[in-house]
């Protein structure tokens, strides 16, 4: 009923710059050895993911003499809460309030 299903528009990659000398072989790995990884025995990925993807963003080596799990949890609940404030300092720009 959504259309959720329905047909979409596919994104031709070969028409995106960033992509275009990536065509060949679209499956193209990169390995990486020796970064910093998360204990054994730990289930939480999350911190790790939150890192890695802002290391990848900004641009930056990623470290490889280890990532601290509590440390970067700590970080990303200021950021969040930073975020918060923020957002809460805002005034609407309608008469309808966010939930």
């Amino acid at each position: 009923m959504s259309g959720f299903l329905d047909p979409k528009v596919r994104t031709d990659w070969s028409m995106i710059e960033a992509y275009r000398d990536k065509m060949g072989n679209p499956f193209d790995v990169q390995y990486v050895e020796g970064i910093a990884q998360q204990t054994i025995g730990s289930l939480n990925c999350d911190p790790y993911i939150a890192a890695y993807a802002e290391y990848l963003s900004d641009g930056l080596q990623i470290p490889n003499d280890g990532l601290d799990a509590r440390l970067l949890r700590k970080r990303y609940v200021a950021l969040l809460w930073k975020y918060g404030e923020m957002k809460a300092q805002k005034p609407y720009a309608s008469d309808i309030k966010d939930p």
